[in-house]
């Protein structure tokens, strides 16, 4: 794909997080961008005012010049869609987002972050490294970072980190010259069907490297692979967190690398499984020839990202949390975080599950995670792209959660109720839904308290 022939490109589902970083790039690569999505959002409105025209019906007649688009994106979660039927039967070019990303991949040095869990987090953090060592190209985050309020950084370097999206087999489209590989959990089951054959597709995605030190993986996943490297808090890896303290509630702590260690390193994000994620970046940026003191320095002023552990609130009485926690194994590092932290707070948690078909593969695992709750508030169940599986149902989930103080609710109004019964509580709400639109209603009630 060469990007200098392309003139109009449209999108549909141009609000989705990868898809609105590949609309930025194109906006900043001086090409006219149209697009639809049915949902008006605050990645929307950022669109529009970076120069792309966006609308929220599915109607032929609100494309200008029709005839002129020279590619048409499209996301898999989009189904039924009267515009990708016309460009279909009409010959236009149409691609994936996960095709566009990949013939972007070929053009700079790419690190991919892959993996059920962690990647987002671990992306921004790489992200952030480069940009703080003005090396980065073009990056594409599945979040949005807190330092830029923003999913895509462009600069004028040669390296790039790319969230490499296992869902739909996505990754085995990117051209990767380096790989992060962060979990290798079971999760999108509609597309798997068992938990090895999803470990069979990234182990497929890692042989895109013909160098197998370019591979770099989490310690509990190191004994799947050979002649990689390897991160986490044991002695044997390339990389070994060690030295972990708690002081003025973010992380401080030493590396080892090379057999040699460094100190004065430190992370406000918590939660073991973000040092994890952490240590996972820093190799990367290593291999890549980023110095030890930018990577220090860029780890001081890196901010997280939304929704991964996002702390709102935190004062004597209340503590607030939102996070984007979808399956049972992120749910219960997002618990053993809270816990660690905040060890004397009553913790009740606002849950959205994600997908009738995800909720039916765990439905007893969600029930154990969601078990060291104090107290739940369960919502319905975000459908996203899928219609509904009969049985499978929030009632049905609550029924195994082994903890007396559980409701199911449906509105914010009905927490708030609940809510002025207590005095002292650590909050989370929790999903991929559409839960993120309380977070400021919540955020509202809790300051008036």
């Amino acid at each position: 794909m060469k990007d200098e022939k392309l003139e109009k490109i449209h999108f549909i589902g141009i609000g989705g997080i990868g898809m609105s970083a590949l609309a930025s790039y194109f906006i900043l690569k001086n090409k006219k961008v149209s697009g639809y999505d049915k949902m008006q959002s605050p990645i929307t409105e950022k669109l529009k005012k970076e120069g792309a025209t966006i609308f929220h019906k599915d109607e032929l007649h609100l494309i200008d010049n029709i005839e002129k688009i020279d590619l048409v994106v499209y996301t898999p979660a989009i189904s039924e869609n009267k515009q990708l039927k016309y460009f279909q039967e009409n010959n236009f070019r149409i691609l994936k987002r996960s095709e566009v990303l990949g013939n972007i991949s070929n053009i700079y040095q790419t690190i991919a972050v892959a993996g059920t869990h962690g990647k987002t987090t671990t992306c921004s953090i790489i992200a952030h490294i480069l940009k703080v060592s003005n090396q980065h190209g073009a990056c594409f985050i599945g979040g949005v970072t807190t330092n830029y309020d923003s999913n895509f950084l462009f600069g004028k370097g040669d390296l790039s980190v790319m969230e490499a999206d296992e869902f739909d087999k996505s990754f085995l489209k990117l051209n990767p010259d380096s790989i992060v590989l962060t979990s290798m959990d079971a999760d999108h089951l509609d597309i798997y069907k068992t938990e090895e054959n999803i470990q069979n597709n990234f182990v497929e995605f890692t042989k895109k490297l013909e160098n197998k030190r370019k591979l770099i993986v989490e310690e509990k996943i190191n004994p799947l692979f050979q002649n990689n490297l390897s991160y986490g808090f044991n002695e044997f890896n390339d990389l070994q967190v060690l030295n972990v303290k708690i002081i003025n509630g973010c992380y401080q702590f030493n590396i080892k690398y090379k057999k040699e260690i460094f100190d004065g390193f430190s992370l406000k994000m918590l939660g073991n499984h973000n040092l994890l994620n952490t240590a996972g970046a820093i190799l990367s940026c290593l291999e890549v020839g980023i110095s030890l003191e930018i990577i220090k320095n860029a780890l001081n002023s890196y901010s997280g990202v939304k929704r991964r552990f996002e702390l709102h609130l935190n004062n004597t009485n209340f503590v607030y949390i939102d996070d984007y926690a979808h399956h049972p194994n992120e749910i219960t590092s997002l618990l053993v975080a809270v816990k660690e932290f905040y060890p004397e707070k009553k913790i009740i948690g606002v849950f959205q599950p994600h997908l009738y078909s995800r909720t039916r593969d765990f439905l007893n695992e969600f029930a154990q995670s969601l078990a060291v709750l104090d107290q739940l508030f369960l919502l319905p169940i975000y459908a996203a792209r899928e219609k509904q599986i009969q049985g499978v149902t929030s009632s049905a989930l609550l029924e195994l959660i082994k903890i007396e103080n559980k409701k199911l609710i449906e509105s914010k109004f009905e927490l708030f109720k609940d809510l002025n019964k207590e005095e002292d509580f650590l909050l989370l709400t929790i999903g991929a839904g559409d839960i993120d639109l309380w977070v400021n209603d919540i955020l509202k009630y809790l300051k008036t308290r």
